[in-house]
């Protein structure tokens, strides 16, 4: 019995040492490399004649061909403006106080220009600095009553940058779920727990923040925002800044406000959200905005504390790794704010104008106005949706085809890219402007009228 387990163990043995040998005898031998034969030319001719790259896109469908096929402006994007040797009335440009083409803005520009010179040719942390950056931030942050302010060279890339300046990994960010694609790569960038709430609803917003801190240690921890949108792109709505102040306080989150379409528009002076529901602008911790709206230049800023404003300097990519904004859009911006502060009734006209149209299309067939009244963003969705959003736009191109056609009246759609993860339905926008007459608001109510009934009766 005895000799019989030596035995075995000597076997077992022997084959442990004859695995290790096999296995640094295999470690050792050099890799088989094939013989190396060069092709003949012959073979490398017939192998690139056989080799078909990938596609860098999907292919194009007669669908997409459409889409690229938009209208193009031959002058100014102003209340009317030239497509195709064509004069026609422009409802699809944000020029919400009229300023495009203005004597005085282009007169600081030419000045501007002449001084300067066109670009900058650097980031503002290098050598990109011009003292009119400087007067544009101060004079933007003495218009709203805060601290500080930071220029931005492009006015999408201002929110997109900023949000993901103060949002990391592990943070929670609670956002509207209609905000406007910038916003929504902001989001994306930033790395966050990303909550959506429903759109414009508060009682959704404050269910979503009591999920978040109830009974959560780790949420007293961690950074936690509000993104919102002041006036909506993809609604016309207005963001109830009051209830959003009071559950920010209550609990304890920061709230970013993006101002692209409301800053010189809300407010009794067209200082945006804050000054229009009379919310201390203190109590908002960051506020964006695109100055390619209401002040027809180009570029964005933000403003807040000068803690704030010092931080995107530092840690911000659209602002450190650009080249500035050229000096004759900050000289334009400055020139339009001037322009506003010495002018109030340009407010008042467009806010009349507003009126105007919404009560020219308060009966028009088939479709609704979803927008808020003091909304320069009059929005037209479906009464009656066909239940698919590409059908929806499908009827709505039409009219707006038929309305530049017929009646020589520029308007758009809220066409969305691929990106964009709003899900908000379908509609129409007109962007009414203080320069636009009395006629041409009842120009675009009566053709929408006329092409609207004609397109959509059936679904009625």
């Amino acid at each position: 019995m005895l000799i019989s387990f030596c035995l075995l163990v000597e076997g077992h043995f022997v084959i442990e040492v004859l695995l290790v040998v096999v296995i640094l005898f295999q470690l050792s031998r050099k890799s088989y490399k094939p013989p190396k034969k060069p092709l003949t030319e012959k073979e490398v001719d017939e192998l690139c004649d056989e080799w078909v790259p990938e596609s860098l896109h999907p292919p194009i469908t007669k669908e997409m061909e459409e889409q690229i096929q938009t209208p193009v402006l031959e002058s100014a994007a102003g209340p009317h403006t030239v497509i195709d040797g064509r004069e026609v009335v422009n409802f699809a440009s944000a020029n919400y106080l009229g300023l495009i083409g203005h004597e005085k803005i282009i007169d600081s520009c030419t000045g501007a220009l002449e001084k300067y010179g066109v670009g900058s040719c650097g980031p503002r942390g290098f050598y990109g600095t011009i003292d009119v950056h400087l007067d544009c931030e101060a004079k933007i942050a003495k218009f709203l009553g805060t601290p500080d302010s930071i220029l931005y060279s492009y006015g999408i890339s201002t929110i997109f940058s900023a949000i993901p300046a103060f949002c990391k990994k592990g943070d929670i960010i609670v956002a509207d779920e209609g905000v406007h694609w910038g916003v929504q790569t902001g989001l994306q960038l930033s790395r966050s727990t990303v909550v959506y709430f429903k759109h414009n609803d508060m009682d959704s917003l404050e269910s979503t923040l009591e999920k978040f801190t109830r009974g959560n240690r780790r949420a007293e921890k961690i950074r936690r925002y509000i993104v919102v949108e002041a006036l909506y792109q993809n609604s016309g709505q207005i963001a109830p800044l009051d209830a959003i102040v009071k559950l920010k306080e209550k609990y304890r989150f920061r709230v970013m406000l993006e101002e692209s379409n409301s800053f010189g528009v809300l407010g009794a002076s067209g200082r945006g959200l804050s000054e229009h529901y009379g919310v201390p602008i203190e109590k908002i911790d960051i506020i964006t905005a695109g100055m390619g709206h209401a002040l027809a230049t180009d570029g964005g800023f933000c403003t807040g504390s000068v803690r704030v404003v010092d931080h995107q300097r530092l840690s911000s990519a659209g602002y450190v790794f650009s080249a500035s904004l050229p000096p004759y859009l900050a000289s334009a911006a400055i020139t339009a704010l001037d322009h506003l502060e010495g002018n109030p009734d340009v407010i008042t006209k467009l806010r009349s104008n507003i009126t105007l149209l919404w009560n020219g299309l308060s009966d028009i067939v088939g479709l609704s106005i979803s927008s808020n009244i003091l909304s320069p963003i009059v929005y037209l969705k479906l009464k009656k949706s066909t239940g698919s959003f590409k059908d929806d736009m499908k009827l709505l191109d039409v009219i707006a085809q038929h309305a530049l056609k017929e009646d020589s009246l520029l308007i758009c759609t809220s066409k969305k890219s691929t990106l964009d993860k709003c899900h908000l339905p379908a509609g129409i926008r007109l962007f009414v402007s203080a320069g636009h007459s009395k006629s041409d608001i009842q120009k675009a109510a009566e053709s929408l009228k006329r092409i609207a009934a004609l397109v959509l009766s059936d679904l009625n």
